[in-house]
């Protein structure tokens, strides 16, 4: 299937890729359609809407720079995307890069896919320790110390 993409153009993509989000994302709940694909730089990736070219947001995998990440949702959020194991979810939380600003993840609001109906969702956790500005390369430094200690 081609896709029209904000950062690429009209790329390919495999049926595999495609994702729905049944209450859409927060702030674009209209938009329940993406596909997920590597960034040209890893550990990112793409969450692309296929509705709208212009929607697209980077993704990283919290467990890259925070080794300690928690969720804990709700059966009736797992419900909400047919969820029965933890194996089978796939986290990732949305990347903001500004300007003069340090890169950081919103840790606050994971989105998690269902890797056996690709069918996801954005969840808002409670634990405070989780915001939704976590400074991306502050936090991988002290990860690295931690390990090497």
């Amino acid at each position: 299937m081609k896709v029209d993409t904000k950062a690429f153009g009209e790329i390919e993509i495999d049926d595999k890729q495609k994702i729905t989000i049944p209450k859409g994302l927060f702030g674009f709940e209209d938009y329940t359609r993406y596909a997920i694909f590597d960034a040209e730089h890893q550990p990112f990736f793409w969450l692309q809407s296929l509705d709208v070219k212009e929607i697209a947001f980077i993704l990283i995998n919290p467990f890259f720079f925070r080794k300690d990440y928690e969720i804990n949702i709700s059966n009736e959020e797992q419900g909400e995307i047919d969820l029965s194991s933890p194996e089978n979810a796939l986290i990732f939380v949305i990347v903001t890069i500004l300007n003069d600003s340090p890169m950081t993840a919103n840790l606050q609001g994971p989105i998690i896919i269902n890797k056996q109906n690709m069918k996801g969702m954005q969840a808002i956790l409670s634990d405070p320790k989780w915001r939704t500005k976590h400074d991306i390369m502050e936090e991988f430094k002290k990860s690295e110390k931690e390990n090497r200690s």
